[in-house]
């Protein structure tokens, strides 16, 4: 049934742990959407710098590697700076795409995404301008600069015009706005050179530093006690996109890989959990396992095992002591990423690997192959010790109660788990009665000031904190429903609840997620469903279109 979902009061403890949530959501949301550049950049890498694939093809690698001799080549169309060769001699070297993307184009795309999700188009652009005082002041590429003088400056432009909101004359409104971004930018793009420039390079510096100290020690495996827990307690965003991917980008730059960008990807511990449950496991958990590995091990959806961790708790320990198997394994065998992959699917890891030469590809596969085998004989172990008893047990190998777990601390409903349920996690109620879609726009309408029993739907919107993935997947599933209905003229799409904009008819979010999202449009029809991809759950949606769609609506 779809329903809506009251409020819940929230610890201290939950509290926190939403907040922690959100920054790494934040953090997530600048990055995620440029993913498709860090590639580009590393298939550019990987095919045009003087050791990748393509570094033979003289001139053409020359030029777009960046590491030609434009007196040599003759080539004048393209953009050069002042190199100085092996025997100290000046010589004008192409700058080409590698080095410029990498400085510029990557740091810049961050800072642009950052800015518009605090404060719209016109906070990109003065985060950008901002952004580049940060890039040319340093001499390492500035992502982490990027990801915090970005919103920063989106930020300060959101308080200034708050300042003559209201005051500024008929007929100067362009003239002023544009004028103050721009001195805004500029101040803050001097500001950048010569404060946070040096300041973000001491960080950077530092985090580097200490990664390496723990490299040098043969520690980093122990990231694993923190980042598989917290990747369940949906905590990682924070880690991976906050540190690992920054360091990272910056490691590959310099070393051709990175180690940083598998410790979190690799998917061997995860499927190590579900191998476990599809011979071991029982009940619904054992019926599920076999096509949750599809989707964790070839689709990259991670979230899809967190259930079956939540239900056995003991099995934390399982993907732990995987985790640290893979990224023991890369470190003493010198395994690592030319790029990030997302999502962290083996396919993505063999693209990313591959780059960096064969050997490197080999010693990434067998990180996974060794963290998926520790993890599947703990795994193994716990599962067999309670089987007895789990299948003496009422309900045993019901995943109901670990998926609400899991979607809570995630705070949204997931696509990727929606195949592992076949009835209601939790019908949310409302003074003792349940709420389905007719009863959710009554209750929107009476917290709006009106009431409304029917309001016509033309747009639906899955809205959750990133807007992508799970998301992305319930909407094709809804879209789908819908056009084999036969109901034309209705939008279905996904979206951040940051980014809506009020023109959603029916938003959908998971219970956690619908007070945010009703506070960002409260005109809109909200909802919650308990389950994104299963279709019968959207049966009381789908009719509710095609009556109003039938009425003439």
């Amino acid at each position: 049934m779809t329903t809506a979902s009251p409020a819940v009061a929230t610890s201290g403890g939950k509290k926190a742990q939403v907040a922690v949530q959100r920054f790494g959501t934040f953090l997530s949301g600048m990055i995620m959407p440029n993913i498709a550049a860090f590639i580009a950049w590393g298939l550019i890498t990987t095919l045009f710098i003087s050791v990748g694939w393509l570094g033979w093809w003289h001139p053409v690698a020359d030029m777009l590697g960046g590491f030609g001799n434009a007196d040599q080549i003759g080539w004048a169309h393209a953009m050069t700076s002042i190199a100085v060769d092996k025997d100290g001699k000046n010589f004008p070297q192409y700058v080409g795409l590698v080095g410029s993307m990498i400085s510029y184009l990557l740091p810049l795309l961050i800072a642009n995404t950052g800015g518009r999700m605090v404060y719209g188009e016109r906070g990109g652009v003065v985060a950008s301008i901002a952004t580049m005082g940060v890039i040319v002041g340093t001499t390492i590429p500035m992502f982490l600069g990027a990801m915090i003088m970005g919103p920063l400056a989106a930020l300060i432009t959101k308080y200034m015009d708050r300042i003559w909101d209201g005051k500024i004359r008929p007929g100067f409104e362009m003239l002023v706005n544009n004028f103050s971004a721009g001195i805004l930018g500029m101040l803050l793009a001097i500001a950048g050179f010569f404060a946070f420039g040096p300041v973000f390079t001491y960080v950077a510096d530092g985090l580097g530093a200490a990664v390496q100290w723990l490299v040098s020690l043969g520690l980093l495996p122990l990231l694993s006690i923190i980042v598989e827990p917290a990747k369940i307690l949906f905590l990682n965003n924070a880690i991976n996109h906050g540190v690992f991917t920054p360091l990272g980008i910056q490691q590959a730059s310099e070393a051709g890989k990175s180690i940083l960008f598998l410790i979190e990807a690799n998917p061997g511990p995860g499927v190590g959990v579900l191998l476990a449950f599809t011979f071991f496991g029982v009940g619904m958990a054992k019926a599920s396992a076999p096509g949750a590995i599809i989707i964790q091990f070839l689709g990259g959806i991670h979230e899809i095992y967190f259930p079956y961790v939540l239900m056995k708790p003991m099995l934390f320990i399982s993907v732990i002591a995987g985790g640290m198997t893979g990224v023991a394994t890369n470190a003493i065998l010198g395994g690592g990423l030319r790029f990030p992959a997302a999502p962290g699917s083996i396919i993505a890891v063999i693209l990313a690997a591959a780059p960096a030469g064969v050997p490197n590809l080999l010693v990434v596969l067998l990180s996974v192959v060794l963290a998926a085998t520790v993890s599947f004989l703990l795994s193994s172990l716990f599962l067999l010790r309670s089987r007895r008893r789990d299948l003496a047990a009422e309900g045993a190998g019901d995943l109901s109660a670990a998926i609400a777990a899991t979607e809570a601390n995630k705070g949204k409903e997931s696509a990727a788990l929606a195949g592992l349920r076949e009835r209601a996690v939790a019908n949310a109620s409302v003074e003792g009665d349940q709420l389905t879609v007719t009863g959710a726009e009554a209750a929107d309408a009476v917290a709006g000031g009106t009431v409304i029993t029917e309001k016509p739907v033309n747009s639906i919107v899955f809205a959750c904190d990133a807007g992508m993935g799970s998301s992305a997947m319930g909407a094709s599933v809804l879209r789908n429903k819908i056009k084999k209905a036969g109901v034309e003229g209705v939008t279905v799409v996904n979206k951040a609840i940051a980014n809506l904009d009020g023109s959603a008819d029916l938003i959908i979010t998971q219970n956690q997620l619908t007070d945010r999202a009703r506070q960002q449009a409260p005109n809109a029809i909200h909802v919650s469903v308990d389950n994104f991809m299963n279709s019968p759950k959207y049966d009381e949606v789908v009719d509710l279109v095609r009556e109003q769609h039938q009425d003439g609506h």
